[in-house]
């Protein structure tokens, strides 16, 4: 069971990683959102087309598509297992006493995101994938129309600003859990990945939080 909890882990691990830094490019792509509408359109509708036309992107996007699906699924046997072997080894659990509140909800955040993910899925990639949108001046799909006008709605900004919290508690007990699994959480690098694992969040929950609420209350 030991092997095959680790095992499980390290395909986490790596999975999440990948995802991690997925969300980098994926935020410097969005951050165009945030210059003039006229700019903005023209490069984020172009920046749009070019990962939907590229080959090496589409690859990229399977590989993205399996390491979102592989991270769940192995997330869902890795919980199975450890509640299997709490139930049989403690009377009751202690762990809130010294593990922080994130990795003790990390099922109730990982809703929250999946739930986030098909929502997102379904209002951009599916409506840019397979369905017939206007054209901008350039001729790409027009993209950036649909995402202003989804953030022009409060409801919808409250909805992500909720899963981008959800998104920075989760990668904040993600990245340590991986560093812990790959052998990095070592006392002679404990800081720097404290430090690093810290920022990489902020930087990532903030940025994202920003753009819906940049569009819908100043742009």
């Amino acid at each position: 069971m030991k092997t095959t909890t680790l095992q499980y882990k390290l395909i986490m691990a790596a999975t999440g990683l990948f995802l991690c830094f997925f969300l980098v490019i994926h935020l410097l792509g969005n951050l165009q959102l945030l210059l003039p509408a006229a700019r903005a359109q023209e490069q984020f509708n172009w920046y749009s087309h070019l990962l939907s036309g590229n080959i090496l992107i589409k690859i990229i996007s399977w590989v993205l598509y399996l390491s979102l699906i592989s991270h769940a699924v192995y997330a869902l046997l890795i919980t199975r297992k450890s509640k299997k072997a709490n139930a049989s080894s403690y009377y009751y659990d202690k762990r809130k006493v010294s593990s922080p509140w994130s990795s003790r909800n990390m099922g109730i955040l990982g809703t929250i995101i999946l739930i986030f993910l098909v929502i997102h899925f379904k209002d951009f990639w599916y409506v840019y994938m397979f369905t017939d949108l206007p054209l901008d001046a350039a001729g790409n799909k027009d993209l950036y129309t649909i995402v202003i006008a989804t953030y022009d709605q409060l409801w919808y900004v409250l909805v992500y600003e909720v899963s981008f919290l959800a998104l920075g508690f989760h990668l904040l007990h993600g990245f340590f859990s991986a560093s812990r699994t790959f052998g990095l959480y070592h006392p002679k690098y404990v800081k720097a990945v404290k430090v690093f694992g810290w920022i990489y969040t902020l930087l990532i929950t903030l940025g994202f939080m920003a753009i819906p609420l940049y569009i819908h209350f100043i742009k």
